[in-house]
């Protein structure tokens, strides 16, 4: 069969059990045992439990766990919703401020752990439920949520910079920095949308917002005190990793440290909650992880079929010219990244796509960051994006064609940002250039 041919039906298989309702690593599982052992029999089932082995044994994913566990801490303790109102304090009267406020700490979220299924896990369980609870529109309160929790491979630190610079042997400090500029142009694109939004459709924020008073200083200085505890959170996360004290994981565990003596002093500490956080994570790590193990089998049922080479090969090969060759890599990695793990692809197609990048004489800085935001934006790509499904899992009450729909505005966004890095290499090549 030709591999066109695998990777078509394999697809459409995948979708049909997807659309079952049956669970979604349920599905993943599905296509990967049929396809091992119509391809290599009995034996295939090895290559499974080495697979499953082997990504148990990836170091970068015990920050998903220590990262929810941090999320279910803050908010069974009450510190996010301390955060979401401190913050929404300081704004004061702003028409849909909530939507500001959640690409915002969806952000500093995303800062802190650079995983954006922890983030947007974490948001589901947070923040949604809190502008559920105060009438705010569901597409629009998923899409900001996902959009902002998105930022967190690219805006460092970040767990897949450092696996891609890695692979690629270029500076792991650079490419880092590189993902700060667009980051912060990314949230102002957000956030003008969403004012966009606002403006032309008031419906879409409560009736009560225009009523809000903006806070004296006084209220000000208050909502500022309240803000301090998460302080302790931001550097045992950021601060231990950029003073090169810890790992991301190791920095997770110390960020759980910190959560906890953040619940002390909001004086929400007790066994119960501690507990009741433990029981959630660990099973939204399982169902998260279930999936993650699934996709990266898939991923390697590919490259053992030969398709996702032979897709590569078909892409570079339709041009000579640097720019339109450089332009099917990007679609590549945007279309394969929907239903493959990012570590997985990045394995797959970092040896490919490296002497292609020195080939074409491209800056290997400014090209990496391209496949970082290409990577970010599948991960909320219909309709297998990893980061959708964490999202669900969070919130199991939202179905995903409401998730489907919720993205699609923003997926669109994050095109914008992609063709402004084209077209001003300076975005991601500057702060790089200043160490």
């Amino acid at each position: 069969m030709e591999w066109w041919a695998v990777l078509s039906v394999g697809l459409a298989v995948l979708l049909a059990v997807f659309l079952t309702g049956a669970p979604l690593f349920v599905g993943f599982l599905l296509i990967n045992l049929c396809g091992i052992y119509l391809l290599a029999g009995g034996r295939g089932f090895v290559m499974v439990s080495d697979s499953i082995f082997d990504t148990a044994k990836i170091s970068q994913l015990t920050a998903i766990p220590l990262f929810i566990l941090m999320g279910e801490i803050l908010t069974r303790s009450g510190s996010v919703a301390m955060l979401f109102s401190s913050m929404d304090g300081l704004i004061g009267k702003v028409r849909g401020r909530q939507y500001v406020l959640t690409i915002l700490v969806s952000v500093i979220f995303g800062a802190l752990c650079g995983a954006a299924m922890a983030v947007a896990a974490m948001m589901a369980r947070s923040l949604y439920p809190t502008m559920m609870a105060r009438k705010y529109d569901s597409k629009l309160s998923i899409g900001a949520i996902l959009a902002g929790a998105s930022l967190a491979p690219i805006i460092p630190p970040s767990v897949l910079v450092v696996i891609v610079a890695t692979l690629a042997d270029i500076s792991v400090a650079k490419l880092l920095i590189a993902g700060i500029l667009p980051g912060l142009v990314a949230a102002a694109l957000f956030l003008v949308y969403i004012a966009v939004r606002v403006r032309l459709n008031p419906a879409l924020s409560p009736d009560a917002e225009t009523g809000a008073a903006r806070p004296g200083l006084v209220g000000k200085l208050i909502a500022v005190a309240q803000m301090l505890p998460f302080t302790i959170i931001i550097f045992c996360v950021m601060g231990f990793i950029l003073l090169g004290i810890a790992t991301p994981s190791e920095s997770a565990a110390t960020g759980v440290v910190g959560s906890l003596v953040v619940a002390a002093i909001y004086r929400r500490l007790s066994w119960r909650m501690v507990w009741e956080a433990l029981d959630a994570t660990a099973s939204m790590t399982a169902m998260i992880l279930a999936i993650v193990v699934s996709s990266i089998l898939f991923g390697q049922l590919l490259a053992f079929t030969g398709a996702t080479r032979e897709l590569i090969a078909f892409a570079t090969g339709l041009s000579h010219a640097s720019f339109i060759v450089m332009l099917v890599m990007l679609v590549v990695v945007f279309a394969m990244c929907m239903f493959i793990d990012q570590t997985a692809l990045m394995l797959i197609l970092v040896p490919i796509y490296v002497p292609l990048v020195t080939h074409l004489g491209l800056d290997p800085i400014w090209f990496w960051l391209l496949v970082l935001v290409n990577l970010t934006v599948g991960g909320i790509t219909p309709p297998f994006g990893y980061a959708m499904f964490a999202f669900k899992a969070g919130a199991p009450g939202v179905g995903l064609p409401e998730i489907f729909s919720a993205v699609l505005p923003f997926v669109l966004l994050f095109i914008v940002l992609m063709a402004l890095i084209v077209a001003f290499p300076p975005l991601a090549t500057y702060l790089p250039g200043r160490i």
